[in-house]
């Protein structure tokens, strides 16, 4: 690479590494157990609950048990190389010991979304075969359906509160079965999670087992994650993420924060870890960092966040626009910011800059906005700290080249709208078993994100949209982002969702769902703020008032949820 295929690197800080030669270590297990020798004694992980009941572990007892689950995996259930390893849970102490259990092992993590629902899970389990799931009490009532006809030979089944010590564990516990009844009896074989890692220890005692000799022949091109995305065509597929691919995101990002200092920081996970930017950034990135991951199991409401602000003191979140958004209108938050936070950095959805004002004037604190993919492992760009530009994700990572390319491939000029096309170290081997879906999206070495952007002259990126979003209104692009700035810009407004919808006269026309927080506001003062910024056919010519919009587990909300009511509407008329 040159200084011309890169001009961004101008930004980057002095000590930086403009590239990234090789991963520091050869797989996460060899991570895991160097990580775990440095900071030993070190809380690794805490849960903290919304009532303010907790439990840590510590790194070396994250390597232990994590250890034994290994040993349990290979030598109890009879997994061996290569084989696939679903985890379904919530952010909690079992999902660390699982997660590195399972790599540890030289097996393959499959991460599950918890509130997927029976026909979910069986597609993602018809997929990818896994030969072992380690999921929550809570959701094991679905395994009989999301297992008939394909059944998967060993279930281990945790708690929320697993690990936690013995009166908050067994609280917890009684709420969900008595209470909330959330937790069902379990109708398939299975073992419990403690009483596996006991098995493993037992197993590894008796035999002398030496646990890095599981994983001491994985490279770094083999396989370490099957991580499912919608991707750029909307149909379920795993991204098949290497240790190196993970390895090296972690490196490219942490390159891009200096401030982030090994063994002090307390990290806030509050968005899912089975989703790839809190599995990356939180949960990988910190461990690896000496860091203390303080885990919320769900964050809402907002308030079950609350305790974790008091009770520890929070140096770095991430979180996506719907979560800053959300904390800026807490008014416990607003009265009591973190005084202890360094940063905070958003992805997965656009940071609006309404958005992200707000909450530099609430924390005196900046979101530094990135951007990536579940195919990227997922960071590709990032705001220079200190050098953040509103609206942009920033400049690209070190070892990554980005550009903007037209529907045949080829670069656009600076200052064009083109499909963001990426290179780098952190983009994936490919979609599992599909060999078609991943010659889409890959041409020459380069994948095509199916996002539009823009690179300014100096390297920084903004995106526009994603391609598949766009509005096309009497033959003009409008993209939802910009109407979405727009609204999110009046006070009256707490947020809101666009997309096209058919129209006779036009093809399209935008429509624009919205949550008020000022209930007095109608559809002709929305539009009439509208016109005072955006051009007359990216207006929304339709309205419809919503209490809430359908957001995704890690809180983005879902404009194909939207555009799937109102077809349905439309074939119902």
């Amino acid at each position: 690479m040159t200084a011309d295929d890169r001009p961004w690197a101008a930004y980057y800080e002095p000590e930086m590494r403009t590239d990234i030669d090789a991963p520091s270590y050869r797989n996460i297990g060899a991570l895991v157990r160097s990580v775990a020798n440095t900071y030993a004694s070190a809380p690794a992980f805490t849960t903290c609950m919304p009532n303010g009941m907790n439990g840590t572990l510590t790194f070396q007892q994250v390597d232990e048990m994590s250890d034994a689950f290994a040993v349990y995996l290979r030598e109890v259930a009879g997994l061996t190389k290569g084989d696939r390893v679903a985890l379904q849970m919530p952010n909690g102490l079992a999902f660390p010991v699982a997660a590195f259990g399972v790599l540890k092992a030289g097996c393959v993590l499959v991460n599950v979304n918890p509130l997927y629902t029976a026909d979910e899970m069986a597609r993602q389990f018809l997929d990818c075969e896994p030969h072992a799931l380690v999921i929550a009490d809570m959701f094991a009532e679905k395994i009989p359906a999301a297992t008939r006809g394909h059944p998967i030979p060993n279930i281990i089944v945790t708690r929320v509160a697993e690990f936690l010590p013995s009166l908050p564990r067994e609280i917890i516990g009684l709420v969900q079965k008595y209470w909330d009844r959330s937790v069902k009896p379990i109708e398939v074989p299975h073992i419990r999670f403690p009483d596996a890692l006991a098995a493993g220890r037992t197993h590894q005692a008796q035999d002398h087992i030496e646990v890095d000799a599981y994983h001491q022949d994985i490279a770094p091109d083999d396989l370490a994650c099957l991580q499912y995305t919608g991707g750029t065509t909307g149909v379920a597929k795993g991204a098949m993420l290497t240790h190196k691919n993970l390895i090296m995101n972690m490196e490219q990002s942490l390159e891009m924060i200096p401030a982030i200092k090994r063994g002090t920081e307390v990290a806030l996970t509050a968005l899912p870890m089975y989703h790839i930017f809190a599995f990356t950034v939180n949960f990988l990135a910190f461990f690896w960092v000496g860091g203390r991951n303080i885990l919320i199991p769900s964050p809402r409401p907002l308030t079950n966040l609350k305790r974790a602000f008091e009770n520890y003191k929070i140096t770095w979140m991430s979180g996506v626009n719907t979560l800053f958004n959300g904390l800026n209108n807490e008014l416990w938050f607003r009265d009591s910011p973190p005084r202890h936070l360094k940063l905070a950095s958003a992805g997965g959805m656009a940071l609006q800059a309404d958005v992200a004002r707000r909450w530099e004037a609430v924390t005196g604190k900046t979101v530094l906005q990135g951007y990536g993919l579940t195919e990227t492992s997922p960071v590709l760009s990032f705001n220079p700290m200190g050098k953040t530009r509103d609206g942009s994700i920033g400049v690209p990572v070190p070892s990554t080249l980005l550009r903007c390319v037209d529907e045949t491939g080829q670069p656009v000029p600076q200052g064009t709208r083109g499909e963001i096309a990426a290179k780098g170290p952190q983009v994936m081997a490919g979609y599992w078993k599909k060999p078609e879906e991943t010659a889409a999206v890959m041409r020459d070495g380069w994948f095509l994100t199916g996002d539009i952007g823009v690179m300014d002259p100096d390297g920084y990126f903004t995106i526009v949209d994603r391609k598949k979003d766009m509005v096309v209104v009497s033959g003009f692009n409008v993209y939802p982002n910009e109407v979405e700035d727009c609204l999110a810009s009046h006070p009256g407004i707490f947020e809101s969702a666009v997309i096209g919808v058919p129209d006779a006269a036009t093809g399209e026309a935008v429509k624009a769902f919205i949550v008020l927080s000022d209930k007095s506001l109608t559809a002709a003062d929305i539009r009439a703020h509208c016109k005072e910024h955006l051009t007359a056919y990216k207006v929304p010519k339709q309205i419809e008032f919503r209490s809430e919009l359908p957001k995704s587990n890690v809180g983005k909300i879902l404009r194909k949820d939207l555009r799937a009511e109102e077809l349905r509407s439309l074939a119902a008329e």
